[in-house]
């Protein structure tokens, strides 16, 4: 991926760093494979807000992923990479041997005119899903089942690839992009190579207004505002609020949130801070 520096002849263009788009390849999405997208300002069904600091924001369509890449031993070519603005990678749509067309999210260095598949007897190459059991030690992957069938559910974000690094008799031993050695069903489905669009987290956006055209409103300091509001307002003049903490009053540093004796904690062989959990 390439970034993009602008040139400081405006205020907003100043800061800016930009994504120069070097891999997108069209800018109009598969109409067939769109579904409209109903904008909520954070509202909930009865019309009260639910979440702050949400609403505006430019109109999308939503692009509808294959995340389950259960298509099997069909060769699809790669006709087009592009940008979808519902997640931080790029997505790449396949046309099918027998003509059916679908998104799946595109991994770095993947080329229009590319052929990928997916099946159990296929070679574990750039863009193909099969089974982690199939897969050679060492390789990294994406977009990885949970559940055989279930469709891809970890490492989905622009940039991200879990490596492949045991495995046993029922499980393969993944090191997850926090650095936790995790054990996923060896039978899941994961799609070879890396997330693409690397360099999203390098961005600036450069302006408050870039960041209202993506439905974000301005946030307000805990610590701007009153006790009644929020347990890190109030005090004479700019006191500090203490310990950190959210509207509710959970801590946002230190604090465990993960659930105790939680049903897949036989999962987790390290944490991602290197602690190993007694199995």
């Amino acid at each position: 991926m390439a970034l993009k520096k602008y040139k400081p002849i405006t205020a907003g263009t100043r800061w800016r760093i930009g994504n120069a788009y070097v891999e997108v390849t069209t800018d109009s999405p598969e109409k067939t494979l769109v579904e409209k997208v109903k904008a909520t300002g954070g509202r909930n069904a009865q019309g009260r807000r639910a979440m702050r600091y949400i609403g505006g924001g430019h109109k999308k369509m939503y692009r509808v992923v294959d995340f389950k890449r259960n298509k099997k031993n069909i060769p699809a070519t790669v006709v087009s990479i592009e940008y979808d603005p519902n997640r931080s990678a790029f997505i790449a749509l396949l046309n099918y041997a027998d003509g059916e067309k679908r998104y799946i999210i595109a991994p770095q260095g993947l080329q229009v005119a590319a052929t990928v598949m997916s099946g159990d007897d296929i070679a574990p190459e750039l863009g193909n899903a099969l089974q982690m059991k199939f897969m050679p030690l060492g390789t990294n992957v994406h977009n990885i089942e949970m559940q055989p069938g279930q469709g891809g559910k970890l490492v989905r974000s622009a940039g991200t690839s879990a490596q492949l690094t045991n495995k046993e008799e029922k499980y393969a031993v993944l090191k997850m992009p926090s650095g936790e050695l995790r054990k996923v069903l060896i039978n899941c489905y994961a799609t070879v190579g890396v997330v693409s669009n690397s360099d999203h987290n390098l961005q600036s956006m450069g302006k408050a207004g870039r960041n209202r055209w993506k439905g974000i409103r301005p946030r307000n300091r805990g610590v701007a505002m009153n006790p009644v509001d929020h347990p890190m307002g109030g005090g004479e003049g700019k006191a500090s609020g203490g310990q950190p903490r959210s509207r509710n009053g959970q801590y946002s540093r230190g604090l465990k949130t993960r659930t105790k004796g939680k049903g897949t904690d036989k999962f987790i062989i390290q944490r991602k801070n290197g602690k190993k959990l007694s199995q």
